[in-house]
């Protein structure tokens, strides 16, 4: 077997299972600031992880969050909670108009099919089916806010929100904020002025059905980025972009390098078993590509574990925090006073399908009853052990 070059020995670091690409700016590693993600996985995960939110908010870390980096469906959520953050009534540290701000328009799009709507408006109008989404959720959630209407992190405003997609043009993650946007390769554009709607319609923008999200880029906006051969044309004037869950559904990678304490909340789908495969390469091609999607998120899922353990003295790799997913098992957290959650009722929601399709009310409860338990259930074993147990569901007669 050929030896690796020593360029190539000195780019992988062995211990870790994912490499992270370099930063768009690079920023020092915050020994105190905390950063949440939160992943794809449509309606499912966009529910999911409004229960999240409301669990944290409650224990007063919503609102210490430096960063929010999210994917696909969760975007959706990130999306919501930013063009609202500056309406959400802060008192002591808990929003008191979440409900109103946040739930109530996620819930009112949740009962909506939204996924072919954008499918057959975009084949009757020749336009990119991402960019009709786009426009979807700008009707119904963002009503024009921009990415420079955010908060500024950087005046104490409120948390980064970023919003993680795929290039399909370099292969790289590509990055919305209110700060910057871009991929490493090509470059970044400084305080872009994109919709918020173009950068949750590109990181939600799941393949084939609803992908690619293409942007026009005005010449000469796109600072050269550390690849340098990619900062030319059509690079520059023509961004073309898919699902950040092609990339990285956990939206890991944007906040790896800047952060010791990690929040991940993983609604990604659950791959279950086929027992009789089919044989046309439609079907085979839609099993492999899910089968690939979840080791690369279950490799990521295990790097962050080894972390987590990971002595301090490991200066560069520990990091601390807590991870839940929909998938798991509330049992598994070891946590007092845990919400009741039956497995077989859990993995049921775990097992819905990736769509944006309408979702009865009874659903959307359960699932965002099921986030905010598994959030619970993490944070109070993991990060804030001295957190009062809730006092039940968000939606007690959903329950799970």
């Amino acid at each position: 077997m050929p030896i690796p070059s020593n360029r190539l020995v000195q780019q992988v670091d062995y211990r870790h299972p994912v490499s992270s690409a370099p930063p768009l700016v690079e920023e020092p590693l915050s020994p105190e600031g905390m950063a949440l993600t939160m992943s794809g996985g449509g309606f499912r995960a966009m529910l999911f992880h409004v229960g999240v939110l409301l669990r944290l908010n409650e224990l007063g870390v919503l609102s210490r969050l430096a960063t929010i980096s999210s994917v696909s469906g969760g975007s959706i959520t990130n999306g919501m909670l930013a063009a609202s953050w500056r309406k959400l009534e802060f008192r002591d540290g808990v929003a008191t108009a979440f409900d109103r701000e946040v739930v109530a328009p996620i819930r009112q799009l949740a009962a909506r099919t939204i996924d072919w709507q954008a499918v057959l408006t975009g084949w009757f109008t020749f336009r990119p089916i991402a960019n009709v989404l786009a426009d979807i959720y700008d009707e119904h959630l963002f009503h024009g806010i921009r990415l420079q209407d955010l908060p500024d992190d950087t005046k104490g405003e409120g948390p980064r929100f970023v919003f993680d997609a795929t290039s399909m043009q370099t292969g790289e993650l590509f990055r919305f904020s209110r700060r910057y946007a871009g991929d490493y390769l090509v470059g970044r554009m400084d305080s872009p002025d994109f919709p918020l709607s173009h950068a949750v319609g590109s990181s939600s923008a799941f393949p084939p059905m609803l992908s690619p999200m293409v942007i026009d880029v005005t010449p000469g906006s796109i600072v050269r980025g550390s690849g340098k051969d990619l900062s030319v044309e059509p690079y520059t004037s023509r961004i073309v972009l898919t699902d950040g869950g092609v990339y990285d559904n956990l939206g890991l990678e944007a906040v790896w390098r800047r952060f010791r304490h990690l929040l991940v909340s993983d609604a990604s789908a659950v791959l279950l078993p086929e027992p009789s495969p089919g044989r046309a390469w439609t079907r085979q091609l839609g099993r492999a590509i899910d089968t690939t999607s979840a080791q690369v998120r279950d490799l990521r899922v295990r790097q962050l574990m080894a972390a987590y353990l990971a002595p301090e003295a490991d200066a560069e790799f520990w990091r601390r925090g807590a991870y839940w997913g929909i998938a798991g098992d509330i049992s598994s957290f070891g946590c007092p006073g845990a919400l009741e959650c039956p497995p077989d009722r859990t993995h049921r929601l775990a097992s819905i399908a990736t769509r944006l399709k309408s979702t009865s009310a009874l659903l959307q409860e359960q699932l965002i009853n099921w986030g905010y338990a598994a959030c619970d259930a993490s944070m109070r074993r993991w990060v804030v052990p001295d957190a009062s147990p809730p006092a039940g569901f968000p939606y007690p007669k959903s329950a799970v």
